[in-house]
């Protein structure tokens, strides 16, 4: 999860924008199947605009030069501040006239999501079957070959750009206008607020520490619990530069807590 800086902004949006594996695959999935029930079943599930996602998808073709080596863009589900990982999440897109394309989720909960004129003729939402106070969909630019507590640069540029796309569909025309307005500029992506960046990245555990490094330069970044600020709009570090965290261990699972959600075979969606 991505967030902008000042609270005030962070109120007036009244959202939150959105925070590596192989692309998953897209299958079609007929009204009523199992698949289907099974995110229509969840009360209060996770929901999209497709239309939002389609300029997601655009915001990454064009600003694709800041991450070449990423073949796809793709979202993950992601708890939200308290909740656990999801167990056995699954994504479809739903539209008018029983429209329905089940989404592969891999076992990194990440998939992607196809171009479809159909969904957009069909007004589609992007579901998951997971309720949206606990969880969330964010799209995931990672170049691959990093280690797991090293993101590069360019990935989070181009990241945030999708980010922002995506939400700038979602909401209100004036709200865009008022927050450019508030911002002083139309690339939120470069805001930054009493000289810091106006995004915290998050990360999946504790972040002690993250140290940017571009050639011979280096500098350490703010951290706050998961989250950390990277340069976004400061062209004086490349695309190409990398920050390295330092990250506290997972906590060893409690199998209690767990039951047997862990030998569930994944559904297919």
């Amino acid at each position: 999860m991505r967030t902008l800086l000042p609270i005030g902004l962070t109120v007036l949006l009244g959202a939150t924008l959105l925070g590596a594996g192989p692309p998953a695959a897209a299958q079609d999935s007929k009204p009523g199947s199992p698949e289907e029930i099974q995110v229509n079943a969840m009360r209060d599930p996770e929901v999209r605009k497709y239309a939002a996602i389609v300029a997601g998808l655009d915001a990454f073709d064009r600003h694709h030069g800041m991450a070449p080596r990423v073949a796809a863009l793709q979202f993950r589900i992601e708890p939200r501040r308290g909740a656990s990982r999801p167990v056995l999440p699954a994504a479809r897109l739903g539209g008018d006239d029983g429209f329905s394309l089940a989404l592969a989720v891999d076992a990194h909960d990440l998939f992607t999501v196809p171009r479809s004129q159909t969904a957009l003729d069909a007004n589609s939402e992007l579901v998951i079957n997971q309720k949206r106070r606990q969880y969330q969909v964010t799209p995931v630019v990672q170049s691959p070959g990093l280690p797991a507590n090293v993101r590069r640069l360019g990935d989070l540029r181009l990241e945030c750009r999708v980010q922002v796309a995506i939400i700038k569909e979602e909401i209100p025309l004036w709200v865009v206008l008022t927050a450019n307005t508030l911002l002083r500029t139309r690339d939120w992506c470069g805001f930054e607020f009493e000289g810091k960046s106006g995004f915290t990245h998050k990360h999946r555990q504790v972040v002690r520490a993250a140290v940017l490094v571009d050639g011979n330069r280096s500098a350490l970044l703010e951290t706050e619990g998961r989250g950390f600020r990277a340069p976004l709009g400061d062209r004086r570090w490349s695309d190409d530069a990398l920050i390295e965290l330092e990250l506290e261990p997972d906590p060893a699972p409690d199998p209690a807590a767990t039951g047997t959600a862990g030998e569930t075979p994944r559904t297919a969606p």
